[in-house]
């Protein structure tokens, strides 16, 4: 079964329990923890975790919800080592990062993917699975890259982040891309997005099925390989209340939990 989560960024202006609350209470089966410090939201707090890692344990637990992933955003590999200590001791099994370098820019993309293998070492020393997603602007921004990094990275403690928003910005139908790269897919970061950007567009029209992207193929197309891994929206932007916030979780829950019953896959 693909179970369904929010990136915790959607409620920025919230603490970390009000997150946890309404989420929940749009359905969904866990949540990725955001430590995007540099977005100023840090649920995950890398310096804190210790001694937040009871209560973050705690608000998941009253809430019956699973940590799914979390979105740490950097290769800093100083950082990166306090996080896989905080997600293995945590239960959290996937840390999302981006590929970082330049578009078409060869020289980056060798650096990147040099820094993305001495990551997926020390993701496998402590057994929780490192997960880069193709990024509008960056080395790796679309299928073809995508390919070149899960063709560079071998590890079994890396995988592929498949967000189709990104795939779709790059040009290409993220449900026909799907294809290729599924057999290295180990997480999903899912919103909608109306035109070719470069930004996603608001935060109400990342709503699944608000935008151009046709989600229920690019559904169609992970529970026709198999797919069982997280499906976590991710919808960045403005600053949004509590209530803005659950609208959009609620409203792309139904949305995804529709598509993927109708599939056989909830």
């Amino acid at each position: 079964m693909i179970k369904l989560g929010v990136n915790s960024v959607l409620f920025k202006t919230a603490d970390f329990a009000t997150a946890a609350k309404y989420i929940k209470k749009s359905g969904y089966d866990g949540l990725g923890i955001s430590a995007l410090k540099g977005m100023g939201i840090d649920h995950f707090n890398t310096d804190t975790w210790k001694q937040d890692k009871n209560d973050l344990k705690a608000i998941m637990s009253d809430n019956g919800l699973e940590f799914l992933s979390s979105e740490i955003a950097t290769q800093d590999p100083e950082r990166l080592k306090i996080a896989f200590e905080g997600a293995a001791e945590m239960g959290i099994p996937v840390l999302c990062i981006g590929p970082g370098g330049k578009m078409d820019d060869e020289e980056t993309f060798k650096q990147s993917m040099e820094s993305i293998n001495k990551l997926a070492v020390m993701a496998e020393e402590y057994k929780v699975t490192l997960a880069c997603k193709a990024h509008v602007g960056c080395a790796v921004y679309n299928t073809p890259t995508s390919l070149r990094m899960i063709d560079a990275v071998k590890n079994p403690y890396f995988g592929l982040d498949m967000d189709p928003s990104h795939i779709h910005r790059a040009g290409e139908v993220p449900k026909d891309a799907l294809a290729s790269v599924i057999h290295a897919m180990k997480h999903v970061h899912i919103r909608d997005c109306k035109g070719f950007g470069p930004s996603p567009g608001d935060p109400e029209d990342q709503a699944c099925g608000r935008g151009d992207i046709d989600l229920f193929g690019y559904m169609k197309a992970m529970a026709d390989a198999n797919y069982n891994g997280p499906c976590v929206l991710e919808v960045i932007g403005r600053d949004l209340d509590v209530t803005e916030a659950s609208i959009i979780a609620a409203e792309s829950y139904g949305y995804m939990n529709a598509c993927l019953k109708k599939l056989g896959a909830r």
